[in-house]
């Protein structure tokens, strides 16, 4: 009985003390512990919250894990649903707070602009944005996923999107999700063709973004990397 009174309105202290301070006053095992609560209502989460950031490494890191994984360590389908909806969360209220449809888009922060919409992809995700002539956005989603090196870029789906939204502008970013922020000799390839298709068409592509954990590139940007197909491009 002693021991069920040293937690006696455990829960109820530490919800206090977050929405009195804030997660800031919270080391990383208090807050997955606080998360925790809501799939677990009646169970200690103390121990639970160790265990996984001592098993992944960090708080990032048990968000990112694999379902697999999660699953290989007891977690119950309702855990791992809400422990994967923190980084699903956190890209959707990235793109509401970072709204540029009714602003202009700087295509000189365009990894600033993509690097959101990669929080907690596990999978090599290609994003397409679309623009109008006075670079507003018309529309920005997925429009290929896959396992890392193993995504094409489908040209064909990007022209068609562009015709149907009547883009005058367009860019694309793709993530490395173990990797550096360099391109591949295929990425580049890619690129060059993606380029010349849209030109046809009257369109034009501004810039391929390429995100990895640490890092980000553009190499519209990059001497190295946009030499040849953006180089010396005019408006």
């Amino acid at each position: 009985m002693a021991e069920k009174n040293v937690h006696k309105g455990h829960r109820q202290r530490l919800r206090d003390l977050y929405l009195n301070e804030g997660i800031d006053s919270f080391n990383s095992h208090q807050a997955l512990e606080l998360l925790l609560f809501y799939a677990l209502p009646q169970r200690d989460t103390n121990p639970l919250a160790h265990k996984l950031i001592d098993e992944f490494g960090s708080i990032s890191a048990v968000f990112d894990a694999p379902v697999s994984s999660l699953k290989a360590l007891g977690l119950t389908e309702n855990t791992i649903a809400l422990l994967k909806l923190v980084p699903d969360l956190s890209r959707l209220y990235n793109d509401d707070k970072r709204d540029y449809t009714s602003r202009r888009v700087d295509i000189g922060r365009l990894c600033e602009y993509f690097r959101p919409k990669f929080i907690g992809r596990n999978e090599e995700y290609l994003y397409v944005l679309l623009m109008d002539k006075k670079f507003k956005e018309l529309y920005c989603g997925v429009v290929s996923k896959g396992s890392i090196n193993t995504t094409d870029v489908p040209i064909l789906k990007i022209l068609e999107l562009s015709v149907s939204y009547n883009a005058s502008y367009v860019a694309i970013a793709h993530n490395h999700p173990s990797g550096l922020a360099l391109p591949s000799i295929e990425d580049i390839k890619t690129t060059k063709n993606l380029y010349d298709a849209l030109k046809v068409i009257g369109r034009r592509l501004v810039d391929h973004i390429i995100v990895s954990d640490e890092d980000e590139i553009s190499l519209a940007q990059s001497e190295c990397y946009g030499r040849g197909i953006f180089i010396g491009d005019s408006e």
